[in-house]
This record gives structure tokens, sequence and C-alpha cells, in this order.
């Protein structure tokens, strides 16, 4: 089996290569791709060098799957030439989440809904990826009828330029290289992406258009605010659900305890609850604070976190891929 990472000198990129050996992915040859300017580059993974070559000469290789973490620009570009060579791209931009004729997945959810003919695999939005794993199980008991979530979401989501403005920051450098409108140490941005004709964010509606598409229920209402903070490690979100039943506690938090890859968190008397800096370089969705909504009927207070790298990005992709070795069809 023949795998090519696409965008394998970016953060994304790195963390998928971590992934794919905490989690023995077997592949016979290993393809690392990046832009013109990293061709050439060495990189040692596993106790070998590896090549970095450039997107044409991939496509020439023909590798059974390319996981591209790239940008959107150059997914839309280059995903159909891999396709058209016969490969299967599992793509990490936004370029083809809101396709009507690509895919939107989430293994846990709806993985079994892929087949031979999908060329090119969608991966969901981080901040969406970890609110609908765990609100799956609930989904499944009680029926969703509405969303609100806020989050608080890593620096590590924009990119290795916006850690690094983070930390020449925090380091007191004056005028660091800017990739914020504003000062992101020590502040707070309501606002990631860019603004909408709606007053929403693009990652706002992210979060509401790719719910919808990942649970195949346009009757959900979502609404979505998406708020950057001075962290690293995941992205945390507050979420409240309003189901078209009554649920028990109890049972919520049994539900969710049962669910593949996600890990409660919930003990707030022995201040127990899930934390960026605890869920950093885990594959998990961890949920806490679970309380019902006093305010109304049928509602729950939940507060999902997230390695927005991992399951965010990387470990979503890699296991999209495995779903595709395992279930021959690639």
């Amino acid at each position: 089996m023949k795998l090519a990472v696409v965008g394998a000198t970016g953060l994304v990129g790195s963390e998928i290569l971590e992934v794919l050996d905490e989690h023995n992915f077997h592949y016979d040859e290993l393809l690392l791709v990046a832009s013109e300017r990293s061709v050439g580059k060495q990189i040692e993974y596993k106790g070998k060098k590896h090549t970095v070559i450039g997107l044409a000469d991939a496509v020439a290789a023909k590798p059974h799957i390319a996981i591209f973490s790239a940008g959107g620009s150059t997914s839309l570009e280059w995903a159909p030439k891999f396709a058209e060579a016969g490969t299967t791209v599992v793509d990490n931009s936004s370029a083809w989440r809101m396709d009507p004729s690509k895919k939107l997945v989430v293994p846990e959810i709806n993985a079994k809904e892929l087949n031979k003919e999908d060329k090119i695999i969608a991966n969901p939005n981080c901040s969406t990826i970890q609110m609908v794993l765990a609100l799956e199980p609930l989904r499944h008991q009680y029926g969703i009828k509405r969303i609100v979530v806020s989050t608080y979401q890593s620096v590590t989501g924009t990119g290795k330029a916006a850690v690094d403005q983070m930390m020449a920051e925090r380091a007191g450098e004056a005028n660091p290289p800017m990739v914020y409108p504003h000062k992101i140490d020590m502040n707070v941005l309501p606002h990631i992406d860019v603004f909408q004709p709606n007053g929403y964010t693009k990652e706002e509606m992210k979060m509401i258009n790719e719910t919808k598409k990942i649970f195949s229920d346009n009757s959900i209402q979502v609404t979505a605010t998406t708020v950057r903070i001075p962290t690293m490690g995941g992205h945390s979100e507050s979420v409240n659900v309003e189901f078209n039943k009554d649920f028990d506690l109890d049972e919520v938090r049994k539900l969710l305890s049962e669910t593949p890859g996600v890990i409660v968190q919930d003990d707030p008397a022995n201040f127990v609850y899930p934390m960026p800096i605890n869920a950093h370089k885990k594959d998990e969705v961890f949920v806490g604070r679970l309380r019902r909504d006093e305010s109304q009927p049928n509602t729950l207070n939940m507060w999902i976190v997230a390695d927005n790298l991992r399951k965010g990005a990387a470990t979503n992709a890699v296991q999209i891929a495995a779903y595709l070795v395992k279930n021959q069809l690639v």
C-alpha cells in the first residue's frame, strides 16, 4: 500500500506522521509531499530519511491514499488530479466539505456511508468534529432540536505563524510578525476566519452547516460563536443542546462513557473537568461539566475539549484512511 502525506512539512502534516506511527498504520511506501519551496528537503521519520517531493511527482506515483493538509486552494487544484489517477484523497481543508457530491466524514458517525467511488473525502472542521462526536450518542437517544455553541480555540488552529506571534508577544518582542489583526497573548479575539455578510464568521458557518451535513439532518438548528484564545493544546467548547425529549443525567454520562473516542471527565467536586492542557497530544474527545439547563426543558449544558491537531485534524484523517484499508475500499 502506497501512502502520500500532502503538506507533510506543516503543523498538521507533522501531526499526521506522528499519528500514523502511533496507530501502527501499515504502508509499503510513504511519500512526503509539499509545495515547491520544500521539495528536496530531507525529513527523518521512523529512523529513515525521506526526500520531500512535489505534487506533480506525487500524482505520477499513483499512491493508493493521499492525506491532504495543504490548504483549500491546493486541494481544489490537486485533489481532482490525484483522484483521476486512481488515488483516494482524504482532505483536511474546507475545500470539499459542503460539496454535495463529497462525503463529510467522522468515522465513528458515518464512515459506513463510504464506498469505492468516493475518491475525495472531506475531513470536517476541527471544532465541528469534537462537538458532533460527543453529541452523536445523545442524538440517537433523545433527538436534537437546537445547538448553541461557543468555542475557545487554540492558536494552533491558525498554524505555526500564529503560535510564533503569541510566543513572541509573550517574550516581550517588539513588533513581531502579525497573523491576527490584534495582539493575541493576554487577549481574546471573537473572530475566526473571515466575516460573512450575515455577521457570522466563516468558522461559525462551518460549524452550523457541517453539523447538519454530518448528522444528515437539516432540521437541527445550530448557532455558533467562535473565539480565538491564547492557548495551545486544544479547542474547548461550551455547548447547550436542546433535545426533542427529556433526558436522565446519569444515562447521559453512561451513553457518553460507552462511546468510542469519548472520555468523560466530570467530577467538579474534585475539580475534574476537561482542559486543553490535558487534551494535548491525545486522540480522544473529553466531555464534562454535564448539567441540566434549568432555564428551559429538555436542555443540557456540556463542556467539550479535544486536541484540534489530533481528533480535529490528523487523527480523524488517519482513522478515515484506516477505515478505507480495513474495508478494502482502496
